[in-house]
């Protein structure tokens, strides 16, 4: 009996060690070709339409693979961006008219420097970098240091405030190691992705998790509504750095973590790849600011009571509010009430969705989109086309003594409202910027806000608001309209 047991054993160590040795040589198949020895059939990979195929570790060797192959491989196009801008230290006077005409700005100290640190991604080998708009907001000077070592100066090509993107060049005929965009829209929840940055200014990190989830919405994050989470640790520091996939292609930029703490707590958010391209590519064509395609339709999210009225089995898509009958969606033939459910193919949850569609497409390109109007589901196709400039801006500073003095007002066009990120169509003047100290900003008025009328008049072009600015008075009422809503205002001057 006891020989018995001992062949047995020897038998199944036989065995395990048979499978070991096949594990070292190819842990997978060897798995796979054990486990139909003895039964248990072949492992399948889910299919998932990708070419890439997706699968769970397959035993303990799998799980002890490592990721530094893709980061050799990766991280020397991470870079690190230090972004320097002097500042003016103001008195306890500044602001007050009265010390200001008399003794100007003698009580303010000397300038004093300030700088942030974030990092960024080489996508270009030309030295194109790409980061977060508010890494390098308000820089007089921007310098790059490569994982290397070496630093290189460089000048800012294009920013979007709205979607906290900047493209950078580096000043130098150097070539570099650049990463390679990946398509976004093909990440699926639970994917694997490595996050590349300087977190806290300790150097060059690398953190790992899975894609959280996709197309977050109203984070608090900018102006942008279609983000990446992440649970890959990101910290202050990791802004503008680069998100990948296993394939070693940027799939993300970094951009902001949800803390209570100022620290990592797994929810993590990056701009997709596909919107960052958009971006680069405008760059690369020689614009200094980013330019979303004109619908010239509004829209509003589908509420829960909207979609039971429209018959809608759950809320979902862009509902139209307004329609610029001259827009390309007024010559497609959207109208209010029609919901905007898909473009092309895919599918559009809320208003912002959409309009982070329309700028991966781009202005001058055709696009199709699936809409519910009346009751019924039907396609158009769309021409997208550039924000017209109906009329020039013609910005003008605002002197003499009014309440309008030390801003600078512009006219109104679809593409000044693209610019500012105004909601709305329509004619008008708006509030571009305000000195420091002006009167203009005593009154209340802010950048962007739109002057509608002045002491009962309506005001339809920046030689309205000149006009009545020099007529002088000091009674004076003005109706803004402040990001949708109408705010009224009467003062004595």
């Amino acid at each position: 009996m006891k020989r018995s047991m001992a062949i047995f054993g020897v038998a199944v160590l036989g065995l395990f060690m048979l499978a070991a040795g096949a594990v070292a040589q190819d842990s997978g198949s060897a798995l796979r070709d054990l486990l139909r020895g003895l039964g248990g059939g072949e492992a399948q990979a889910p299919a998932t339409g990708d070419d890439t195929a997706r699968r769970v570790p397959l035993g303990a060797a799998e799980m002890q693979l490592s990721f530094a192959p893709l980061v050799q491989q990766t991280a020397p196009s991470v870079v690190n961006v230090y972004a320097a801008r002097r500042v003016q230290q103001r008195s306890p006077f500044a602001g007050d008219p009265f010390f200001e005409q008399f003794f100007g700005n003698q009580f303010s100290g000397p300038p004093r420097g300030q700088s942030s640190l974030g990092s960024g991604v080489i996508v270009d080998g030309d030295g194109l970098v790409v980061t977060n708009n508010h890494v390098i907001s308000g820089a007089d000077e921007v310098r790059v240091a490569l994982a290397d070592g070496r630093e290189f100066d460089s000048e800012v090509v294009l920013r979007d405030e709205r979607a906290d993107l900047a493209v950078l060049r580096l000043d130098t005929d150097e070539s570099f190691p650049a990463l390679a965009f990946g398509n976004s829209d093909q990440l699926l929840t639970g994917d694997l992705v490595l996050a590349i940055g300087n977190p806290f200014g300790v150097g060059q990190t690398i953190t790992s998790g899975i894609v959280s989830a996709l197309a977050r919405t109203r984070v608090g994050v900018a102006d942008f509504g279609f983000f990446i989470q992440t649970d890959a640790a990101i910290n202050p520091g990791n802004s503008g750095g680069a998100l990948i996939d296993m394939q070693g292609r940027l799939v993300g930029i970094n951009t902001a973590i949800f803390s209570r703490s100022g620290g990592s707590n797994g929810i993590g958010f990056a701009i997709p790849s596909n919107m960052v391209a958009a971006v680069v590519a405008q760059a690369r064509g020689g614009a200094d600011a980013f330019e979303r395609p004109y619908l010239g339709a509004d829209f509003q999210p589908v509420t829960p009571q909207i979609a039971e009225s429209l018959g809608l089995d759950r809320p979902l898509g862009a509902l139209v509010i307004d329609v610029d009958p001259d827009g390309p969606a007024g010559a497609a033939g959207l109208r209010a009430g029609d919901v905007v459910l898909a473009i092309d193919g895919a599918a559009v949850e809320h208003p912002d969705a959409l309009g982070y569609r329309l700028a991966t497409i781009g202005p001058g390109s055709t696009t199709a989109l699936t809409i519910l109007s009346r009751g019924r589901e039907r396609a158009v196709e769309i021409v997208l086309a550039r924000p017209p400039e109906t009329r020039p801006a013609q910005e003008t500073l605002i002197k003499g003594a009014s309440p309008f003095a030390g801003a600078v007002v512009a006219n109104l066009s679809p593409r000044l409202r693209q610019r500012l990120n105004l909601p709305g169509r329509g004619d008008g003047v708006v509030v571009t910027q305000i000195e420091r100290g002006a009167p203009a900003l005593r009154a209340g008025l802010r950048p962007g806000d739109v002057i509608v009328a002045v002491n009962g008049r309506p005001i339809a072009t920046v030689e309205d608001v000149v006009r009545l600015a020099d007529s002088g008075g000091r009674s004076w009422r003005f109706t803004l309209n402040r990001q949708g809503r109408t705010i009224n205002q009467f003062l004595r001057f």
